[in-house]
């Protein structure tokens, strides 16, 4: 017989959520970066 799943508290989806949203925050910081970077000419180790 199936049985319904304990609900998830509301502090748990706000960490998971938190986590996921840093995550994405430090890659578009990185990939700011290495735009501006390779914008302005002074990259080293990206070539186009």
């Amino acid at each position: 017989m199936a049985v319904p799943k304990k609900r998830t508290s509301i502090s748990k989806k706000k960490i998971r959520k938190n986590f996921w949203k840093k995550k994405a925050y430090t890659t578009a910081l990185k990939a700011f970066s290495l735009a501006q970077s390779i914008f302005t000419g002074k990259s080293k180790s990206f070539f186009l």
